[in-house]
């Protein structure tokens, strides 16, 4: 082979090399103008331009733009970039809009988390992969359990009411018994504990609102 040919031959694979990738087909496809669409939808609802978006994550102007546009498909570190400056959840990014209709979320089929002790266990009751500000939980307590639980967002609030047993709920630095039937309403952007002092399992039932979109 020739210099020449050699030379034409690196250049042709460099050349592949730097070329970006073409558009995603079918699942993939579908993805990247989800992706786009909510990416426009979240910057608009917070008043973002592009230039002040990619100062806030990192990501440049031009590829915000071909994100928005779904001509980019960007990459997880990218999306987390984003995310973070929008100040929503990784899957704010990647989650479609929500049909319309009834929506039954079935027990059996409910995502339950639990503390380490398994004293504490928190049930989801609204659609966990979809954009919110607003959350609904059922809270359950075995007797003599306490749960901590980490400042929220800034602007968080929950509303809570106990419908089995007593809890001590601590906000604010203040301490609030609830029986059952009593409902308590605090800001949740700071640290604050669940606590029951009975024996008999507390169930509470939890809204969380927060200040912008999450999910």
């Amino acid at each position: 082979m020739t210099k020449s040919r050699r030379a034409h031959g690196r250049a042709t694979a460099a050349k592949k090399a730097s070329a970006p990738a073409s558009a995603p087909a079918g699942a993939a496809g579908d993805l990247t103008a989800v992706v786009g669409d909510n990416l426009r939808k979240l910057r608009a609802q917070r008043g973002l331009s592009l230039e002040k978006l990619a100062q806030q994550s990192g990501v440049s102007r031009a590829m915000l733009g071909q994100i928005e546009l779904g001509q980019s498909a960007p990459t997880i570190n990218v999306l987390w970039k984003i995310a973070a400056g929008l100040g929503v959840t990784f899957s704010a990014l990647l989650t479609a809009q929500p049909r319309s209709g009834p929506r039954v979320l079935r027990g059996k089929e409910a995502r339950v988390l639990s503390s380490a002790d398994r004293k504490f266990t928190s049930r989801a009751l609204f659609p966990v992969n979809e954009p919110r500000r607003v959350e609904f939980y059922e809270l359950r307590l075995a007797g003599g359990g306490v749960e901590h639980a980490d400042a929220h967002a800034s602007g968080t609030v929950e509303n809570l009411v106990v419908t089995e047993g007593e809890v001590e709920i601590e906000a604010g630095g203040t301490t609030q018994t609830l029986a059952t039937g009593d409902a308590i309403l605090f800001d949740a952007d700071t640290p604050h504990v669940y606590r029951n002092r009975g024996r008999r399992e507390a169930v509470m039932f939890l809204v969380m609102t927060y200040a912008d979109t999450v999910g």
